[in-house]
């Protein structure tokens, strides 16, 4: 595995790991407004984006190639309600996408083609990502915020295993 790809694919690691801390702040957040659906949701997903992390971890590390942590900053906070918490969740969905799509190129540019085929998992996970997160982003616009569309939603994310 050449540097670049070495590197960016441990910038993914990094954001995967982010996206999980940032997510479990949410659950924080969301309990803390008596939205424990929300909550439980968004530590499952804090679960999973951890578990991304891994993945890319395990491939470096079975492709011989260096693993880099680095430091993981503040998750972001300050949410002035569930719905525009939510909006950010859709946000970083996409930012992230596009950081796969950016690295699926990098490897397919560098000739990468194990790296390209491992990157496909993830790609096909973030249409499932956006997919899900849009959905309830959706639910909460149709809601207005309201506290009976909020309820709804909370008791539906509750039942997420």
């Amino acid at each position: 595995m050449n540097g670049r790809i070495n590197q960016a694919l441990n910038t993914q690691i990094h954001m995967e790991l982010e996206s999980s801390y940032l997510y479990l702040a949410l659950s924080a957040y969301y309990d803390s407004k008596d939205l424990p659906g929300f909550a439980h949701w968004m530590r499952e997903q804090s679960r999973e984006e951890y578990g991304h992390a891994m993945r890319l971890f395990d491939y470096l590390l079975t492709r011989g190639a260096k693993v880099d942590l680095d430091t993981l900053g503040k998750p972001a906070d300050g949410f002035t309600s569930p719905v525009i918490a939510f909006e950010r969740v859709v946000a970083h969905e996409k930012r992230v996408t596009e950081a796969i799509h950016k690295l699926y190129l990098l490897a397919l540019e560098e000739g990468d083609l194990a790296t390209g085929v491992e990157l496909q998992w993830f790609i096909q996970e973030q249409v499932e990502e956006e997919k899900s997160v849009s959905e309830v982003a959706a639910q909460l616009r149709w809601g207005n915020g309201e506290p009976m569309g909020l309820l709804m939603v909370d008791r539906d994310l509750a039942k997420r295993e």
